[in-house]
């Protein structure tokens, strides 16, 4: 195995984990900025109103985008297994 190949798998892990992972992290980070500025806009310091809209938000990531996420992990193992053959000669 080159080591062009060793690079190429780890390129499409990188990519399949940052498609996996950006609904998730781009849905807490909208939430957040969103809750962020109206406890400041309102003056309420409470931890649980950051936390809970975050939490329910991300719930709800998973499970709509959830299928998705597993069909493009199913995938990409897949591909990596039958390629395994041609990467070990």
């Amino acid at each position: 195995m080159s080591e062009a190949d060793v690079m190429q798998i780890i390129t499409s892990a990188m990519w399949v984990a940052a498609r996996i992972s950006a609904p998730i992290l781009l849905t807490s980070i909208v939430v957040g900025v969103v809750v962020g500025l109206l406890q400041s806009v309102t003056q309420i310091q409470e931890p649980t109103l950051s936390f809970v809209p975050k939490f329910v938000a991300v719930g709800l990531v998973i499970v709509i985008a959830g299928p998705w996420m597993l069909q493009e992990m199913v995938s990409y193992t897949r591909t990596l297994i039958l390629e395994l053959p041609s990467l070990v000669s």
